[in-house]
């Protein structure tokens, strides 16, 4: 069934989940997944642009946050599975507003997994890396090891049938830029201006 709703609107978000609950019964697993990808100029930065993507990406998650963890909370049971990206590990060219949205929902969930511990509430991030949507359609750049939707749906299900914390996706580029977290940053800024022509 669909509930439409605005993730922006904190109130319509919250409204939304007690619907599905009085409709459908207690939210088991709930996927904060909205979010927008918007790309920068290069050496520019747009408070407009940072603005719609910290309120969708950010905000849209945290508005559902709130009444989903009340709501678990009371019954001590619960699955949240809270969709960021593998660009939210480092700095990208062109990605200066969308990396900064997505590194800010990783931290939020280290720091909830932690804070949750114990209490029957269970988060997961997914972090994926490029995978063929609408979204990835619009770009005009090249994406390393892009993935056919189907595959993805297959490597989220897996996780949180096994109620993993991250979900990284495709495998080889989530332990690229795993190892890329790592290096100095002088390194780093070589390498990747090397890999993209920057």
């Amino acid at each position: 069934m669909a509930f439409p709703v605005n993730v922006v609107d904190d109130h319509a978000m919250r409204a939304t989940c007690e619907r599905i609950e009085s409709e459908l019964g207690p939210i088991d697993l709930a996927v904060l997944n909205a979010g927008t990808y918007l790309r920068n100029d290069k050496g520019a930065v747009s408070a407009d642009l940072f603005r719609v993507q910290m309120e969708v990406n950010v905000m849209g998650v945290v508005n559902g946050l709130e009444p989903l963890l009340e709501a678990f909370a009371r019954r001590a049971s619960g699955h949240i599975a809270v969709v960021a990206s593998l660009s939210g590990y480092r700095g990208l060219p062109r990605a200066s507003a969308y990396g900064a949205t997505k590194a800010a929902l990783i931290n939020l969930c280290e720091a909830l997994k932690i804070e949750l511990y114990g209490t029957g509430v269970a988060i997961s991030l997914i972090n994926p890396g490029f995978v063929e949507t609408p979204l990835t359609d619009k770009n005009d750049f090249p994406m390393p090891f892009l993935m056919p939707v189907d595959k993805a749906v297959d490597a989220i299900m897996t996780g949180l049938r096994k109620r993993r914390f991250e979900i990284a996706f495709p495998k080889r580029l989530a332990i690229i830029l795993k190892i890329a977290r790592c290096l100095p940053y002088a390194l780093y800024f070589r390498l990747v201006r090397r890999a993209t022509g920057t």
